[in-house]
């Protein structure tokens, strides 16, 4: 928990990523075998965090609930090891910690994800269509997981970035009229729109846009390195605390640095704060307060 405007909330950190040892070990074997491993993770100064290094973080900064994510990886065997080891760390840490299952549109996705969701995941992500070869205009591509996830009634937490704006490993092209086009052929899926959507609720002021965008929310991954902390109130007062979550995209941001600066913001109400830091993913994830 962490305090806020003199109260006590609970953080449930909705966007970290941990990565089995079979991984961390053998780096650049997967530098050679993936090219948007190869883009974030070449560099050793790249932080490869296990859950052991995320429980620490947890502890240190606050946080009472994390979800796991994995990496987008493209093909089937590398998403299902990484699925095998946050449903060790799940096993592991009930109390504290729930995954998204990984799996890529290619190589029958479907299968992969229903496999995550019958064996606890709470949804499934970081999808990323740059990292895993497609478009998110490519509706016939991802019919079947679209309509996996809306027939479990789980959310899709997708990677978002900007279309203006510094370069960085990783940035990518999905850009918000990426999103807004799996929004349009995903309308009974809820989609978290990581890294504040790349800019797309900003495009909620056109009333077409959010009508298509009423299942869609947005998670703060990586703000300081895209925004100053004035994006929180904004994107807040154009669609409300009920479409912001909370996440730090440990350990590319620390837990405890983001939240500090976040839980000292000047927010409008104690309830947007407790919405933003937990409230959100508890009602996307089903996951309850620790």
């Amino acid at each position: 928990m962490i305090e806020v405007m003199g109260r006590l909330l609970p953080v449930v950190d909705g966007h970290v990523h941990v990565f089995p040892e079979d991984i961390r070990l053998a780096r650049q074997a997967f530098v050679e075998r993936d090219g948007w491993f190869a883009e974030l993770y070449s560099p050793e100064k790249a932080r490869l965090a296990s859950t052991e290094d995320l429980i620490e973080s947890m502890d240190r900064a606050g946080v009472d609930r994390s979800i796991l994510c994995g990496f987008p990886w493209r093909h089937a065997e590398m998403c299902r090891l990484h699925n095998l080891y946050m449903l060790d760390s799940v096993a592991a840490h009930p109390d504290r910690l729930a995954w998204l299952g990984i799996a890529s549109p290619h190589e029958d996705g479907a299968a992969e994800a229903a496999w995550c969701l019958a064996n606890g995941a709470v949804g499934i992500g970081e999808l990323n269509a740059d990292a895993q070869g497609f478009r998110w205009t490519d509706a016939d591509l991802l019919a079947p997981l679209v309509g996996l996830c809306a027939e479990a009634g789980r959310p899709m937490l997708v990677h978002g970035s900007e279309p203006v704006g510094h370069r960085y490993p990783g940035k990518g092209t999905a850009t918000p009229d990426q999103l807004l086009a799996l929004a349009s052929i995903a309308p009974d899926v809820d989609i978290v729109a990581a890294h504040w959507g790349g800019g797309l609720p900003f495009y909620e002021l056109m009333p077409e846009v959010s009508t298509t965008l009423t299942r869609v929310v947005y998670d703060c991954a990586a703000t300081s390195y895209l925004y100053a902390l004035d994006v929180f109130p904004t994107v807040i007062n154009l669609v409300g605390s009920s479409k912001v979550m909370f996440g730090s995209d440990f350990p590319v941001l620390g837990q405890g640095r983001l939240l500090a600066k976040v839980a000292a913001m000047p927010w409008a109400s104690v309830e947007d704060a407790a919405t933003v830091l937990a409230g959100t993913a508890e009602r996307l994830f089903g996951v309850g307060e620790s």
